[in-house]
């Protein structure tokens, strides 16, 4: 069997490969190169490895490596999952080459270093001199793309059949910490469409300015709404939020405005059903629905993203809570973990590097993260895949 490359072999090779998923089409770039190389290495470990165009994405691609042990009756077992994308980078306020692993100051920069395509590179690692044959549950490794604009990815799990593993971990870096719960995240277009006409007979026309002045008095009410009905003191702001993100509309002071458009981004709670927040914002638009006709259209911006949480009980949580002696936490931004616990499995998210770094021009990990990290991750490997049955 041939080896693997060296581990910062490993991590510059990813780092090198641009996979920037965007809304923009000048940025986005397809995976497909990162899930080759992948696929390659996992297969030079013994994996069977699967890979899935995305339906609801051309050019982009799911990949699912499994290792089913011998002894295995090939049920349960551990999903180590991640995202292969990264987001676009400022050439303006990078000092380094985003696409070149580069040691300096005791860090490794590059774009994907945290957030996080280094990952693969840790469970290769973690992987590495492991006798995979000694285990009786089975290993999956899963690499989905798009998670950073509408997690097309993970939205597409079910195309792999039969994958039911008992505990996950996203490995999404949050120094190692256990990430037990998230808020959801919606983005929505709120569109008046009204008539043009002459200012000076403001009659003559509707203003979708006023329209949508009046929709922000029913939002804004609902923003209180939030604050009674709902609350959950896991959370530093322990109610659902919702934030008026952009608004424009008009073209001249001397016309009456004939279209308005906004941005809200919301924040839902674990558990909060999506029809049920749907139904609260259609409950405020639907009295000017009524009286303007036509004039007020809502518009889903990406799917929605539920909240998340983990039992806090969960056995995965007592278990690297016992290994990296970190306590679990919530997270204020949005992952893919409410799609991987729809597998059905026990699902956190842990991974190495910090979060303080996602998104930022030169984006690193820290060297003296990387020993205890693959040390942790090789012993949550060998005592879920080597447990008793």
């Amino acid at each position: 069997m041939s080896q693997l490359p060296a581990f910062l072999t490993l991590y510059r090779e990813l780092i090198a490969i641009p996979s920037v998923s965007c809304l923009d089409s000048h940025w986005d770039t397809s995976n497909k190169p990162v899930i080759d190389k992948l696929a390659g290495w996992l297969t030079t470990l013994g994996f069977s490895v699967t890979i899935n165009e995305l339906t609801r994405q051309q050019g982009k691609y799911n990949l699912l490596a499994k290792f089913v042990p011998p002894t295995s009756d090939g049920n349960g077992g551990l999903l180590l999952a991640g995202h292969t994308d990264t987001v676009p980078w400022d050439e303006g306020r990078w000092t380094r080459d985003p696409f070149q692993l580069t040691e300096a100051d005791g860090k490794l920069y590059g774009l994907g270093s945290a957030d996080m395509k280094g990952f693969f590179a840790f469970v290769l690692e973690a992987l590495r001199g492991l006798d995979l044959n000694s285990f009786n549950k089975p290993l999956y490794i899963l690499a989905t793309a798009d998670e950073e604009t509408t997690m097309a990815g993970a939205r597409e799990l079910s195309a792999f059949e039969g994958l039911s593993p008992d505990f996950a971990i996203i490995g999404e870096p949050t120094s190692m910490t256990p990430v037990t719960m998230h808020k959801g995240h919606l983005t929505e277009g709120i569109r008046v469409t009204g008539k043009s006409g002459h200012s000076s007979n403001p009659t003559g026309g509707l203003n979708a300015i006023e329209v949508m002045h009046d929709v922000i008095t029913g939002l804004r009410e609902l923003q209180g709404e939030f604050q009674q009905k709902f609350h959950d003191a896991n959370f530093a702001v322990p109610y659902p939020t919702l934030n008026f993100g952009n608004i424009h509309g008009g073209d001249a002071a001397n016309r009456i405005c004939a279209c308005c458009e906004m941005h809200i981004d919301l924040r839902p709670l674990p558990g909060m059903s999506m029809d049920e927040l749907y139904g609260l914002i259609d409950s405020k638009l639907q009295p000017l629905q009524q009286q303007f006709p036509g004039a007020v259209c809502l518009e889903h911006l990406h799917e929605a993203i539920p909240g998340y949480r983990c039992a806090p009980d969960a056995a995965i949580v007592q278990l690297v809570q016992q290994v990296t002696g970190n306590h679990a936490q919530p997270a204020n931004y949005c992952t893919e973990a409410p799609f991987v616990q729809d597998l059905g499995c026990q699902t956190i998210v842990m991974g190495p590097g910090s979060i303080a770094q996602a998104h930022q021009p030169d984006e690193f990990i820290r060297i003296d993260e990387i020993t205890p990290a693959q040390q942790q991750l090789r012993t949550i490997v060998t005592q879920v895949c080597q447990a008793n049955n």
